[in-house]
């Protein structure tokens, strides 16, 4: 039995935490307050989170602790209270793959608590930002036994560490209209193509994948992963024009103006009665009229996906959104699939060969530059590729700037011809 299950009960002292259940939503800490009745240990677990609201301080140190075969998976967490609080001596975290587009059977969710409460603390989180399922709250012989039990149940465990990381999908085209690719077979196809890079950590730093199945980008990809791959279309999007006229009809001119027309972010649409006008080479594929017009509009019927890179949370150069890598790749056949295949292991292998430590992908670009990667991945470079217009007149020219592999730049690099300023006169 789990160390963390035979935890001596612990009384609550909890006047911040109760907080939380004074506002109009339900709290995550009513949950845990009842179970604690069940887990001695969660009493244990909500204390120290009152002193961590208190004193603004994180008391979870980490460690090492990997399952036999595996080089990730388990995030280890010691408590510096551990002497106040036995049961966190060892509290440790189990990631769980979760299914393409997160299906699940009621089954399989049985099967996942029944496994937590077994060997811990019985917590469980769908889901952490990598995808995985988390499963809260194991000594180090739990978390072991744990894995054991989920392998046996046809699960595998989560990336953690320098590795590819778990991959995160929506639901595509399972349930979705909107959807221009298949995101459940395109993450099973990445998965298992490269799953050996998920359980053994050979990477400079993390890398993640999230899919979205168009512009709605409902995986949150652009800011909390490395390579997002969204769904789009080329050429004209599909237009009834009888529909328009039922919305026009029923919503009013005047709304589809204000909601509609105004908010289109390139002005690419227009209104000529009761026909609506697009100009197609000016679409973003921003999704918006789709989604108000959902029945008069749709994406157009030539679908692929735009693969992006660089987007993560705050680390060495702050948040940043990704940029377009490949404007449009067609996604349909198993062709295409192993296209993007090799695609992906030319990036990872000059960034791996040319990366630093700890150096995600989008501060790796930042550091060399968009024109030494695109040339280092075989890329041409493509004006889609630009993350945003130039807010001043002033020009970079990469080629003049020295090599950065060497490591951080300390000096811009001297410009040539410069202009003397002139002396303003009055």
């Amino acid at each position: 039995m789990s160390g963390n299950q035979t935890s001596q009960a612990m009384e609550l002292h909890t006047p911040l935490l109760n907080e939380l259940e004074s506002g109009p939503w339900p709290s995550f800490f009513s949950d845990l307050k009842e179970y604690s009745k069940k887990k001695p240990v969660v009493a244990q677990l909500l204390n120290q989170l009152e002193e961590s609201y208190e004193n603004r301080w994180n008391y979870w140190l980490g460690k090492i602790i990997n399952a036999p075969g595996y080089g990730g998976g388990i995030i280890a967490r010691v408590s510096e209270l551990s002497d106040k609080y036995p049961g966190l001596a060892n509290f440790h975290t189990v990631r769980v793959i979760e299914p393409p587009g997160w299906v699940y059977s009621t089954k399989a969710l049985r099967n996942l608590a029944d496994t937590s409460e077994r060997n811990g603390a019985g917590i469980l989180q769908f889901h952490g930002m990598s995808g995985d399922v988390l499963l809260l709250g194991f000594d180090d012989a739990g978390s072991l036994q744990c894995v054991e039990d989920l392998m046996n149940d046809g699960w595998d465990i989560g990336g953690s560490g320098a590795a590819m990381r778990t991959l995160q999908c929506c639901v595509g085209q399972a349930r979705c209209e909107m959807a221009c690719y298949d995101t459940m077979k395109t993450t099973k196809h990445i998965t298992d193509t490269f799953i050996h890079y998920l359980h053994r950590p050979e990477f400079v730093y993390k890398f993640k994948f999230k899919l979205s199945g168009c512009g709605n980008d409902c995986a949150n990809s652009m800011l909390r992963s490395d390579m997002p791959i969204i769904g789009t279309w080329r050429g004209p999007m599909q237009v009834d024009q009888a529909k328009v006229a039922e919305f026009i009809d029923e919503k009013g001119i005047e709304y589809l103006i204000d909601n509609v027309i105004t908010r289109c972010p390139t002005r690419c649409l227009a209104v000529r009665g009761k026909t609506l006008e697009v100009d197609n080479d000016n679409c973003v594929r921003c999704m918006h009229c789709i989604n108000v017009m959902h029945h008069a509009l749709k994406p157009g019927l030539d679908r692929g996906v735009t693969i992006l890179v660089g987007g993560h949370r705050t680390l060495k150069i702050g948040d940043t959104l990704s940029s377009v890598l490949v404007p449009f790749m067609k996604l349909e056949t198993d062709e295409d699939l192993e296209e993007l295949t090799s695609f992906i292991e030319r990036i990872w292998e000059f960034w791996n060969d040319n990366g630093m430590d700890h150096e995600r992908i989008g501060e790796f670009i930042h550091r060399v530059g968009m024109g030494t990667f695109l040339k280092g991945v075989g890329l041409e470079p493509d004006p889609r590729m630009i993350r945003q217009p130039r807010t001043t007149p002033y020009i970079k020219f990469e080629e003049l700037a020295p090599t950065r592999f060497e490591g951080e730049q300390t000096k811009n690099p001297p410009v040539w011809n410069r202009e003397a300023e002139a002396v303003e006169t009055a």
